[in-house]
């Protein structure tokens, strides 16, 4: 297992790998540079850090520096390797991966897609240990109504709503404009 460090517009992210090239996690920006590296490493205690990257790694790097840029990216040509993530959670992810750029859904509208209506909870649980940010976005899912909730990235719920506000400028939309999927 490798991981890389890299600068984006936002900070310093951060993106693992295996050694067949599959991207195994990806951070957004900590504080610093040094404390995007420390979470790398209590992350994915294992990996080295390396910066020979594979072709698909650049090329996520690329595509997660561009919708950081404020780029309409939606990063879904980006492989996952989801080894050890479950299978719950792989749903969760596929749906997420689906909101387009600039747009939100609420845990409750995943639930109802993924057949269990009760479910939000769950879903909420699945979107706050998402080890693939911003590449699976669940920055794009708030709570009912809408509203902002809990994000695990550095800053919270206002590292989200920025996330949201570009990303709805870069589809020309106002923040507040999101349609619904479902």
């Amino acid at each position: 297992m490798f991981f890389h460090c890299y600068d984006t517009p936002l900070g310093t992210c951060g993106i693992a790998w295996s050694e067949a090239g599959g991207i195994r996690g990806s951070q957004l920006p900590e504080e610093s540079a040094a404390a995007t590296r420390d979470r790398m490493r209590v992350r994915f205690p294992s990996a080295v850090e390396s910066n020979d990257l594979p072709a698909a790694v650049r090329h996520a790097i690329q595509g997660v520096t561009a919708l950081l840029s404020g780029e309409v990216r939606d990063l879904l040509e980006v492989e996952l390797d989801e080894e050890g993530v479950p299978e719950f959670n792989r749903k969760v992810h596929v749906l997420t991966r689906q909101i387009p750029v600039g747009q939100t859904r609420t845990y409750g509208e995943l639930a109802m897609a993924l057949g269990l209506p009760g479910a939000a909870r769950a879903v909420g649980q699945a979107e706050g240990s998402n080890p693939f940010a911003p590449i699976v976005p669940c920055h794009r899912v708030m709570g009912s109504g809408g509203v902002g909730t809990g994000f695990s990235a550095h800053g919270g719920v206002q590292t989200k709503l920025k996330l949201l506000t570009m990303e709805a400028r870069a589809t020309g939309q106002q923040a507040g404009e999101q349609s619904s999927l479902f």
